[in-house]
C-alpha cells in the first residue's frame, strides 16, 4: 500500500460560481486507524448540490467546509485495515469522508455494503441519500396521494429522476418534469415514463408548465427554486403541497435572490410548503430499501449515473459540472 495519498481541500470561498481555483489538491501521508476505526481506500465518491452551500461561511443545518481543510461527502470504499469490531479487510463500506483517496473512518460511522447486490455507485445514488430524499420527500413531506398530478423540477437529476418514477409507481394521474436540455426531456418521457416534460431553457417556465398541466398540479417537488417555484405556485390546485428539497438555480447567486412574487396565492389556495432534510427520515430506511430495491430488480424503476473517471483529481471538475447540469442522474467520481 502506498504511503502517501491525495485529498481535495477548499482553497478559498467562492463568490458566486465556484471555479477550479477554489480547490487545492494536496498530498498527505496515509493515516493509521486507531481503536474503533477503519482505514478505507475510496473507490467511488459523490458530488452533490448541497456541497455548494457548505462552501459559504454561513450557519446552516450542516457545518461549512473550512478553508485549508479537506472537503467531505458520501463515498464507498474498501477496508484495507481494521481496528473496529465487525469490519474486516476487503469489506466495502459507505461513509462520509469522500474527496480523498484514503480515509480513517470511525466504525460507528461506516455501513457495510454488498457489491454483489448492487453496483457500489448505487449506494450513493438510487439506494443512497438521493433515493431516500426522493422517497421520503414525495411520500411523507408532500403527503402524496394516489391520483395526484405531480411536477418535479430538475427531473433528470439524481433525486428528480426517482421522484417522478416513484409518483408514477404509486398511482399519480400525471407526472411532469422540467430539465435543461432536449436530450434530458427525451430521457424523462421515453425512458422514465413521465407523461410530459419540458426544457426550461426554451421559454418561460410558467407558460410551459401551464401547457403541460392544463388541470393544474397537486404536488410540486422543488429542486430548483426561483422561477420554477413561482410557476408552480401559479398552477397548484387548492390544498396543493410543495416539498422544498433544493434551490440549485440560486446556489451561486452573488446577491440575495428575489422571492416569488405570487406568495399571496399560498394563502388563497391554502397551499402547504414544507422543507425536508433526508436525515429526518431514518425510520423509513428499511421500507425504502425494500420497496425501491424491488422496483429496481423488477425493472419498474430505472436510473442513470454520470461517472467521471480519473479519481480525486477530477472531483472539482465533476462538482462544477454537476452545478452546471452536465449530468443525467447521479454524478459520481470513480477512483
Amino acid at each position: 500500500m502506498t504511503s502517501t495519498a491525495l485529498e481535495v481541500r477548499l482553497a478559498s470561498r467562492p463568490h458566486g460560481w465556484p471555479t477550479e481555483d477554489n480547490f487545492e489538491i494536496a498530498e498527505v501521508e496515509v493515516p493509521t486507524p486507531g481503536d474503533g476505526q477503519i482505514l478505507v481506500r475510496n473507490v467511488v465518491m459523490s458530488v452533490d448540490p448541497y456541497m455548494r452551500g457548505r462552501m459559504n461561511d454561513v450557519k446552516s443545518y450542516v457545518p461549512p467546509f473550512q478553508v485549508g481543510a479537506p472537503l467531505d461527502g458520501g463515498a464507498v470504499g474498501e477496508v484495507v485495515a481494521s481496528n473496529a469490531e465487525g469490519f474486516a479487510v476487503g469489506d466495502h463500506v459507505l461513509h462520509g469522508l469522500g474527496w480523498r483517496e484514503y480515509a480513517v473512518v470511525e466504525g460507528k460511522h461506516a455501513v457495510k455494503v454488498d457489491p454483489s447486490v448492487a453496483p457500489l455507485g448505487a449506494y450513493l445514488g438510487v439506494l443512497g441519500m438521493p433515493g431516500m430524499t426522493a422517497y421520503a420527500g414525495l411520500l411523507v413531506t408532500a403527503e402524496f396521494k394516489e391520483g395526484d398530478v405531480v411536477f418535479v423540477s430538475g427531473a433528470a437529476g439524481a433525486v428528480g429522476q426517482l421522484v417522478g418514477q416513484i409518483a408514477r409507481l404509486k398511482g399519480a394521474s400525471r407526472v411532469i418534469g422540467s430539465a435543461g436540455s432536449a436530450d434530458k426531456v427525451k430521457y424523462l418521457v421515453e425512458e422514465l415514463g413521465f407523461d410530459a416534460a419540458f426544457n426550461y431553457k426554451e421559454g418561460p417556465v410558467a407558460e410551459q408548465l401551464a401547457a403541460a398541466a392544463p388541470n393544474g398540479i397537486d404536488v410540486y417537488f422543488d429542486n430548483v427554486g426561483g422561477e420554477h417555484l413561482e410557476a408552480a405556485i401559479d398552477v397548484l390546485n387548492l390544498n396543493g403541497r410543495i416539498t422544498m428539497c433544493g434551490a440549485i438555480s440560486q446556489y451561486n447567486d452573488a446577491e440575495k435572490p428575489a422571492g416569488p412574487s405570487n406568495m399571496i396565492q399560498i394563502l388563497a389556495k391554502r397551499l402547504t410548503l414544507r422543507g425536508m432534510l433526508v436525515g429526518d427520515h431514518k425510520a423509513l430506511q428499511q421500507q425504502f430499501v425494500a420497496e425501491v430495491g424491488a422496483w429496481i430488480a423488477s425493472g419498474q424503476l430505472k436510473y442513470s449515473e454520470t461517472v467521471v473517471e480519473g479519481g480525486v483529481r477530477q472531483a472539482p471538475s465533476a462538482f462544477l459540472g454537476m452545478l452546471r447540469g452536465d449530468n443525467t442522474g447521479k454524478m459520481l467520481v470513480q477512483f
